[in-house]
């Protein structure tokens, strides 16, 4: 074998070791946030996979479901800096990302002294989101999209990493201003989270009421987050899962697809940055699961979470009782 031979299997096998360990790692977070959200699994992982992809989620659930929780267990276990922002109508910009204050020195002399935000943190819970006005919600999503906040015109860089987890009541529109599909599409996923079944509901019962709760302990950091954001995103991605995924994509929209009957329920599509949300999210969900490439059945079981906020029916299909999940179902039985 030739000194570059050696060199490169060299390289392979510490790229291998590494992702074992991250695996392995994030494996531990997830069994430490399992033990205390108890029935949510399938929140947890893709809640997980949410921050391993570098983006932002969005939960849906009604109150109760231990969503705060879930960011608050999250933010102990992997290290992070969070923070909570309950959103009302009358919240303001500046109350997200800080304002400019006039200061008085000894001398006399005046000067402007910036104050940070509750938005400088590492793992951001947005509360009802679509409580706020549009003009607060649009102050959070573009803090999402470009990673600083501009005041006065100086640049203020987020901390790194920087991941913004919002709430939405499915239930209670009165006083809301729902997210327009243009900011909808900022979020990676849309996480939709329902009852416990039975067991877990009985379990949760006995563990929240029963003696003290032991809190749950960091099983590691904010630079271990970027080191495996990192190598999510240089994880092999086979050609065949890649066709799926624009397959996919580009069947859910309707001036797109194949399908006519697919195309007289669809109103409008999702756009390119479902594909990147899609390539982003089967790596890492691959990853927390131990598997260093992902398969097609990463993108059947994704597809709902990536979609859903990013594709809207049209009025025919809602008043024949179709919803998106059906939707969805029908596109991965059959493009994938």
């Amino acid at each position: 074998m030739s000194e570059a031979e050696t060199i490169d299997a060299r390289a392979e096998e510490d790229a291998v070791a590494q992702a074992r360990a991250v695996a392995e790692r994030f494996a531990q977070v997830r069994e430490a946030v399992g033990r205390v959200i108890l029935g949510q699994r399938e929140v947890i992982d893709q809640t997980l996979i949410t921050l391993l992809a570098g983006g932002h989620g969005l939960l849906i659930g009604v109150p109760g479901l231990a969503k705060t929780r879930l960011v608050e267990t999250l933010g102990t276990v992997l290290g992070l800096d969070w923070k909570r922002i309950q959103f009302t109508p009358d919240l303001m910009p500046a109350d997200i990302v800080g304002s400019e204050v006039l200061e008085e020195a000894e001398g006399g002399r005046r000067s402007f002294r910036f104050i940070r935000g509750p938005v400088f943190t590492q793992l951001l819970m947005a509360d009802e989101i679509n409580r706020a006005s549009p003009r607060t919600q649009s102050a959070l999503l573009q803090a999402m999209q470009e990673r600083y906040v501009t005041i006065a015109g100086q640049r203020h860089d987020l901390p790194a990493p920087f991941h913004v987890l919002a709430t939405q009541n499915p239930l209670e529109h009165e006083g809301t201003y729902p997210l327009p599909e243009a900011q909808l599409d900022r979020f990676l996923l849309q996480i939709d989270v329902d009852y416990p079944d039975e067991d877990a509901e009985r379990r949760m019962v006995l563990a929240t009421t029963f003696g003290e709760e032991l809190p749950p302990n960091a099983i590691c950091g904010p630079a271990d987050l970027i080191e495996a954001q990192h190598l999510v995103r240089r994880l092999p991605v086979g050609e065949k899962v890649v066709d799926a995924v624009l397959r996919l994509v580009r069947a859910a929209r309707p001036d797109q697809s194949g399908d006519r009957q697919l195309r007289e329920l669809i109103s409008w599509g999702p756009g390119p940055r479902a594909s990147q949300a899609f390539m982003l999210a089967i790596r890492a969900k691959a990853l927390i699961e131990g598997r260093f490439a992902p398969s097609v059945d990463d993108v059947d079981a994704l597809a709902p979470p990536v979609l859903r906020h990013r594709m809207a029916l049209n009025f025919t299909a809602r008043a024949e009782g179709t919803t998106l999940a059906d939707v969805i179902s029908r596109l991965c039985s059959t493009y994938l």
